[in-house]
């Protein structure tokens, strides 16, 4: 059982930064598990399981560098998309280096 003091009121939380670009959750997010990404004007909706992109579009250097920081981070992310699913506070990922 999760405290709720511990819970989020906002819509969504930057998870990540990293080369310009932020990765966020929205709570409460349609299915499937995804993320998503902003570069510059630019905004992308990504799957976690497969890292297709879902929606948008990122320029390609941009979304070589999400997907190579998705794929080290999945099971972190599966974790935020179930803590965002109970609007739980997120946990921030270490960016790529």
């Amino acid at each position: 059982m999760h405290n709720a003091s511990h819970k989020d009121t906002t819509k969504h939380r930057d998870i990540s930064r990293f080369y310009g670009i932020i990765i966020s959750m929205f709570y409460e997010d349609h299915h499937p598990p995804h993320f998503h990404a902003r570069y510059a004007s630019e905004k992308a909706t990504i799957k976690i399981d497969d890292f297709t992109l879902l929606s948008g579009n990122l320029p390609p250097r941009a979304l070589g560098l999400v997907i190579e920081w998705a794929a080290l981070h999945r099971e972190e992310l599966l974790t935020n998309w179930e803590l965002a699913a109970e609007h739980q506070i997120l946990n921030k990922i270490d960016p790529l280096n």
